[in-house]
């Protein structure tokens, strides 16, 4: 089966690393991709792809036009099955590349981008988001044959904002690849630390994430105070690349005094053994669309303190090995963790959790399975017409 993916760009997002991983799964079963980008990613999983031998082409045009010109040509060129669209860039350039061709389209839902949160992020101009789902909502509505969404959260709220039918939305959770994340260990919890510096015994809270709005990091840094009058020698380690949220979180750790106890990464392509440092990992997120990060924390057998979020309670389990706190708020966030960090008993019984449900709900194998054989139903439809 010829399957053409549409993405935004082969970066440091989850969409961007689930895709990487279940390529390689899927070609043993016989798919033949190719992956066009809007835009060239510096960082991430980029490099990664074209090393598995997956065609990848690069069409950064100055247009919406022009996107929708060059993905139609490789459309024409390739002569896929199905194609299948990540991100709204993509997903309008996709759909419009269909137009009219017959082709089935696929659409993956990763995020719950029209909720009332947004709007308060400071880079978001209101009139802008109506003209974008508006867009969204129209295409999605008449040029979009099905679609998968990652949470019944995400499900909810394309349904809600984009008035697509609910029966046209199939819900897949992501997966990782085991392989890929290790295991949780003693030797490599302490092989991490010396990496990076850090004393064996210091309390260490793991978060990652690329730095914007929407993952709320300056939340988690305002909490350090009240934390570091306790434990002296807890240190935070913030990974992910920079992004608009930067200079907000780097004033907030002068504000709050704290420079000395944060380590700000920057990516990190060791992302699960800087992970494996870690005794808590904090997920301070405004809004999500699942948090493939969660799973990651997971698979290295951290507990968590996360924010109290529709998408993050489809995939932690509140009180066995997760405590969720109300966005946006530095005191819940402290008090989290240091109850965590108080308990040790507790916090090992949250860590064997944390990996129980990777194994069980998360590995890569769940996802390629399901996905593969959406992709063969969505396909079929298409071939029926």
């Amino acid at each position: 089966m010829k399957v053409l993916f549409v993405i935004n760009g082969l970066g440091t997002g989850g969409a961007e690393r689930s895709l990487s991983e279940m390529l390689p799964p899927w070609r043993d079963r016989g798919l033949e991709p190719t992956v066009v980008c809007l835009r060239m990613r510096n960082e991430g999983v980029h490099v990664r792809v074209i090393g598995d031998g997956v065609p990848v082409e690069v069409h950064d045009a100055a247009t919406s036009l022009g996107r929708v010109r060059a993905v139609r040509s490789i459309v024409r060129r390739t002569r896929p099955s199905l194609i299948h669209s990540t991100i709204f860039e993509a997903d309008v350039a996709a759909r419009l590349a269909a137009w009219g061709t017959g082709l089935p389209v696929l659409t993956s839902l990763v995020n719950t981008s029209y909720e009332p949160v947004r709007l308060e992020d400071p880079g978001i101009s209101p009139m802008r988001l109506r003209v974008v789902r508006a867009i969204d909502g129209v295409t999605a509505r008449n040029l979009t044959t099905h679609f998968h969404a990652i949470t019944h959260a995400v499900k909810e709220s394309a349904v809600r904002h984009l008035r697509i039918d609910p029966d046209d939305v199939t819900v897949i959770e992501r997966g990782r690849d085991p392989n890929r994340l290790g295991e949780p260990s003693e030797e490599r919890r302490a092989k991490a630390r010396a990496d990076l510096g850090i004393d064996r015994d210091a309390p260490v809270l793991v978060t990652a994430g690329r730095q914007e709005y929407q993952k709320g990091q300056w939340n988690l840094v305002a909490a350090l105070p009240r934390l570091l009058s306790s434990y002296p020698d807890l240190v935070l380690i913030i990974a992910g690349r920079t992004g608009s949220a930067s200079d907000c979180n780097a004033n907030a750790i002068e504000a709050s005094g704290v420079r000395g106890a944060v380590q700000l990464l920057g990516h990190r392509d060791d992302l699960p053994d800087v992970m494996a440092a870690g005794d808590v990992f904090v997920f301070p997120s405004l809004y999500e669309g699942l948090g493939g990060v969660l799973i990651e924390a997971m698979a290295l057998g951290l507990p968590i303190v996360t924010s109290d979020l529709p998408a993050t309670r489809e995939v932690v389990e509140p009180g066995r090995n997760a405590d969720l706190v109300p966005p946006g708020s530095p005191r819940a966030i402290a008090e989290a963790i240091d109850r965590l960090l108080e308990e040790p008993a507790r916090r090992q019984a949250y860590a064997y959790r944390s990996r129980h449900i990777f194994e069980q709900r998360f590995t890569l194998d769940h996802a390629v399975g399901r996905m593969w054989e959406l992709f063969e139903g969505v396909a079929a439809r298409g071939a029926a017409r």
